[in-house]
């Protein structure tokens, strides 16, 4: 790809498609991009996020499209009536983990204006609204929740589980959002708005390699495994580390650093995944024992039993760890998404539509350990997700990558799909 892994660039000849996705693409790029990292802290309810947001305002109204912002800060743009019913909905996130990639989230932002641009270049009518939707926090990098704009949309967050929400600096998510010139009171479920929605079709890089080992551009998602996350808070006694004696010691770093040897074990006996990517540690200081150590577990299987006993067996290490060197410990679920099945009808549907009914145009369809809002929003209304092909499957990392005829053929997908259901 030319410019570089985040930066697609439209060759001379490149289709109108082509032109609409790049020019987008390289006004989103710099936007929250770390000038050391190179990766990208778009975090909830900060300027970066700000910025991303005017950018699809802009987009919106450049295209003429009806803007607005919900309830829970979640961006929408319309074409047709907004309160029609019965409309097909395209989109994703804008916001990222901490040093990011760019296709993470933007590149389905991106590619459903794009394929909006393909559908009235084709003179494609309408017959249902349309509209693309930003949802807001997915990545719940900054208050420690993903998801929280469809959650909340979709009742599975309450107002006041939100309203406790706290970033690392203590400040609270209506804090944020009355801080970013938005109305914290306004949050909460909003069942009239998705009882608008038809069908929801989430466009997303894959984060894993099953296309780049299958030799396809693009697939469908079946399902997403079932994940969460648990807060392990190791607390021991503070202590001078060039004084005390080893055996004297309650060091709750012991048996942390145990616990992520446990959770590898364990994960990998059942074939599932388990990741301690977060920790905190008090004092924090390098000459003193730590008197508290609290790491993030984040772990997911394919079925919900296999997580169940996965998780289980990581505690049951846990405990037996801090026991053994004299810690305290608490485990505390912090989030949890049960296995989704994306609807088969829509999920088929857009089978058909792809496939064209010829082998050598047959899609495949992959499931994903990844959650999406498009997860969230799947036991209220029908959708489906599109994957495009990751050479590398890397992801949550400025190394994540996806070729440049990858991310158009990602767009004439979404496209076709798009105006087959429109057209339905």
């Amino acid at each position: 790809m030319t410019g570089g892994a985040n930066s697609p660039e439209a060759g001379d000849g490149a289709s109108s498609v082509g032109s609409s996705f790049h020019t987008m693409w390289r006004e989103l790029l710099p936007i929250g991009r770390h000038p050391d990292s190179h990766g990208y802290r778009r975090f909830a309810w900060t300027g970066a996020d700000a910025e991303c947001r005017a950018w699809f305002r802009e987009q919106a109204e450049t295209r003429g499209l009806t803007y607005e912002v919900d309830r829970n800060g979640n961006q929408w743009a319309w074409l047709g009536d907004p309160a029609g019913g019965d409309a097909v909905v395209t989109g994703s996130h804008l916001d990222s983990v901490p040093d990011g990639g760019a296709f993470d989230g933007p590149l389905g932002v991106v590619s459903s204006f794009a394929a909006l641009d393909e559908l009235r270049s084709r003179r494609v009518e309408f017959t249902r609204p349309l509209a693309i939707v930003n949802f807001g926090d997915e990545e719940g990098a900054r208050f420690g929740l993903a998801c929280v704009g469809s959650r909340l949309a979709a009742g599975q967050l309450t107002v006041e589980g939100a309203h406790r929400l706290t970033d690392g600096e203590g400040v609270s998510l209506p804090r944020a959002m009355e801080a970013a010139g938005y109305d914290p009171d306004a949050i909460g479920p909003d069942p009239e708005r998705l009882a608008r929605i038809g069908a929801f079709v989430e466009l997303h890089v894959e984060q894993g390699r099953a296309l780049d080992l299958s030799g396809d551009a693009v697939g469908i998602a079946s399902s997403i495994w079932p994940h969460g996350r648990w807060r392990f808070d190791f607390r021991g006694e503070a202590n001078h580390a060039g004084t005390t004696r080893l055996v004297d010691r309650r060091d709750p770093m012991l048996s942390y650093a145990e616990t992520v040897l446990a959770a590898r074990r364990e994960a990998r006996l059942a074939g599932a995944v388990a990741t301690f990517g977060k920790i905190a540690v008090e004092p924090n200081g390098v000459n003193a024992i730590p008197s508290l150590v609290r790491g993030w577990l984040d772990s997911r299987a394919e079925d919900q039993t296999t997580l169940d006993t996965v998780v289980d067996a990581i505690e049951e290490a846990a405990r037996d760890h801090a026991q053994a060197h004299g810690v305290e410990l608490d485990v505390v679920r912090e989030s949890f998404t049960p296995v989704v099945e994306f609807e088969h009808a829509l999920r088929d549907e857009i089978a058909r539509i792809l496939g064209r009914d010829t082998a050598e145009l047959k899609v495949p369809v992959l499931g994903t350990g990844a959650g999406h809002d498009a997860g969230i929003l799947s036991g209220t209304v029908p959708t489906a997700m599109l994957f495009v092909r990751n050479p590398t499957g890397v992801s949550h990392s400025p190394a994540e990558h996806a070729a440049e005829d990858d991310c158009l053929a990602g767009v004439t997908a979404l496209a076709d799909v798009l105006e087959g259901l429109v057209r339905r």
